[in-house]
C-alpha cells in the first residue's frame, strides 16, 4: 500500500494522488456503512455563489455534493480570503468539523447537495462500526490532504502549484476526458485557492499555453503535454 502511494505521489505531486488511493482502499462494507445516512438525508440546492454555511456557523449540519463544485472559504482579519478545498460530485463536506466551521462552505456554480443532521450522523455512528471506521477513514484522507496543502503553499513555486492544480483537476472533475477541463471556478478563485495573485495566475498559465503545454479556451483548459506539466508540479528546488 505504501509503495502505491509513494508511485502515485511521484507521478502526480498533488493530492489528488493521495485522495484517490486512499479511497481505493476503503472496504465496499464501508462504503455502504455511509447510505445507512439517507435515512435522514434531504434533498437542497444552493444557488452559484450562495453561501451554504458560514465560517463560524454551529456544525449542524453534514453534506455530500451530488452535483456541481462548493469551495471552502477563510476570510483572514483584512478582507484577504483563503480557499480551502474545491469540493466536487461525491465529495463530503462537514463531517470532519467540531462544534463549529471554520471554513464558511459557498457554490462555486448550481449545486445539489445532500444534507444530513449532524447529530444523527453522531448517533448512527456510535451504534455503528462500520460507519465509525468510514469516518476514521475520511478524516485520514483530510489530513494527508491537508499534509500535501502544505507543502503546495508552503515549498512549491507559482508555477509548480499552478501545474499541480491542473493535475488534481484532471484526476477529479467528474467528466473530464482527453485531457480537456471544464473549471466551474474562476481565476480569482484559483488564485485565492493557491496563494497567488490573479496576475500571477494568468501569467503562469499564458507561459504554459505559448509552450504548448496546455491550450485555454475561456473556461476551458485541455492539457496537451501531460508529462511536462507532471514533471513542473514534482520538479525539485536546490
Amino acid at each position: 500500500m505504501q509503495a502505491t502511494i509513494q508511485r502515485t505521489e511521484q507521478r502526480f505531486g498533488n493530492a489528488a494522488a493521495q485522495r484517490s488511493v486512499l479511497r481505493s482502499a476503503i472496504t465496499p462494507a464501508s462504503r455502504d456503512a455511509l447510505a445507512l445516512l439517507e435515512q435522514f438525508g434531504t434533498t437542497i440546492s444552493v444557488h452559484a455563489d450562495r453561501e451554504i454555511h458560514g465560517q463560524g456557523d454551529a456544525a449542524a449540519y453534514c453534506y455530500r455534493i451530488v452535483t456541481g463544485c462548493v469551495r471552502t472559504v477563510k476570510l483572514m482579519e483584512d478582507g484577504r480570503r483563503q480557499i480551502g478545498e474545491f469540493l466536487m460530485a461525491g465529495d463530503l463536506l462537514g463531517f470532519d468539523a467540531l462544534d463549529t466551521f471554520d471554513f464558511a462552505a459557498e457554490a462555486v456554480c448550481d449545486v445539489t447537495l445532500r444534507r444530513y443532521p449532524r447529530r444523527m450522523v453522531d448517533a448512527l455512528a456510535e451504534s455503528n462500526v462500520a460507519l465509525t471506521r468510514r469516518l476514521r477513514d475520511m478524516t485520514s484522507i483530510s489530513l494527508r490532504t491537508a499534509h500535501a496543502r502544505l507543502v503546495l503553499l508552503g515549498r512549491k513555486t507559482a508555477s509548480e502549484r499552478i501545474a499541480s492544480f491542473l493535475l488534481e483537476m484532471a484526476e477529479r472533475l467528474p467528466g473530464a476526458h482527453d485531457h480537456v477541463l471544464d473549471l466551474p471556478m474562476g481565476r480569482t478563485d484559483i488564485a485565492d485557492h493557491l496563494g497567488l495573485t490573479i496576475e500571477t495566475v494568468c501569467r503562469v498559465l499564458g507561459h504554459l499555453r505559448r509552450e504548448g503545454t496546455i491550450a485555454i479556451e475561456r473556461s476551458s483548459i485541455t492539457i496537451r503535454n501531460d508529462v511536462a506539466l507532471q514533471q513542473m508540479a514534482s520538479e525539485l528546488r536546490h
